[in-house]
């Protein structure tokens, strides 16, 4: 009788163990499944929700137009650049280049800007304790370029704008006064000062009030010349003697610039004739 009840219990426990496996393998599959249809669901959400973020692309890039493009016309002004945009609605197409200014007091840095944005284009510009903020926007070909230019102030306590000013400039302008020879001489402590925040930046040496330098004896002149010059290899840098008031290589010296950096065709010659504004690269 035992005998009987103890194959009837294995074989209860064995369909009972059979029905068990059945179901887990069972699960495991729907598992599997389930698994398999959450991931593409998961994707379908991820497509349909989560779309990459696509950047816009200027409608053209700058080209690189013939030689009197870039040196006389070539580079639109600010009001023609507006009237021609006018249709446009956001800033997505505008190129912004920063441009630093670094130099002694005094020296003409801020007559400079002034020339080249314009006198209605100053009256907009940020003015700030030891710094001085103003743009310029050009059109070249099709494509919109401001010039972002940042004047640091000459004096002892404005040294601490120069990481703010030089950090991310694409040009750095250290400036002297082409009749105070010290201003010059103060060009190297402006250049190391720089090259702490930037090292990348085109370097540009510009001599100001060149029509005042024109009247100093003529061995003075050429002293300054030399010493500028040798400054100017020294840097890598570009000279150039100009002067704001009479409008001399002003809008020359930001055409080099735009030449420079978006590897357009170069015209200027260099020009090294005493009594001459100096063009030396």
């Amino acid at each position: 009788m035992a005998k009987i009840v103890r194959e009837k219990m294995t074989q209860l426990y064995r369909k009972i163990n059979v029905h068990v496996n059945i179901k887990w393998s069972i699960l495991e599959r729907v598992s599997v499944f389930r698994q398999f249809f959450q991931f593409i669901w998961d994707r379908i959400l991820a497509c349909s929700i989560g779309k990459p973020v696509r950047y816009r692309r200027l409608t053209r890039r700058p080209s690189s137009p013939p030689p009197e493009a870039i040196e006389a016309g070539g580079l639109e002004s600010s009001e023609e650049s507006t009237a021609m945009f006018s249709g446009y609605n956001t800033d997505s197409d505008l190129v912004t280049l920063k441009i630093s200014l670094l130099g002694d007091c005094q020296i003409g840095k801020t007559s400079f800007v002034i020339k080249y944005v314009g006198d209605e284009q100053e009256k907009k510009s940020l003015e700030m304790t030891g710094l001085n903020l103003m743009d310029k926007t050009l059109l070249v070909q099709g494509a919109r370029i401001t010039f972002s230019i940042w004047d640091v102030g000459g004096d002892s306590n404005s040294l601490d704008h120069v990481p703010l000013a030089c950090k991310d400039a694409v040009a750095i302008l250290f400036m002297f006064d082409l009749t105070s020879r010290c201003t010059l001489n103060s060009v190297t402590e402006w250049y190391n000062q720089a090259r702490k925040w930037n090292q990348t930046a085109i370097p540009i040496l510009i001599g100001t009030k060149f029509d005042d330098f024109v009247r100093l004896p003529h061995n003075l002149q050429w002293t300054i010349v030399t010493q500028a010059r040798a400054y100017a290899k020294a840097m890598k840098a570009t000279l150039f003697f100009s002067s704001a008031k009479h409008n001399i290589n002003v809008n020359k010296i930001f055409k080099f610039i735009m030449a420079k950096l978006f590897n357009l065709p170069w015209s200027v010659e260099r020009n090294l004739t005493i009594g001459e504004p100096i063009i030396d690269f």
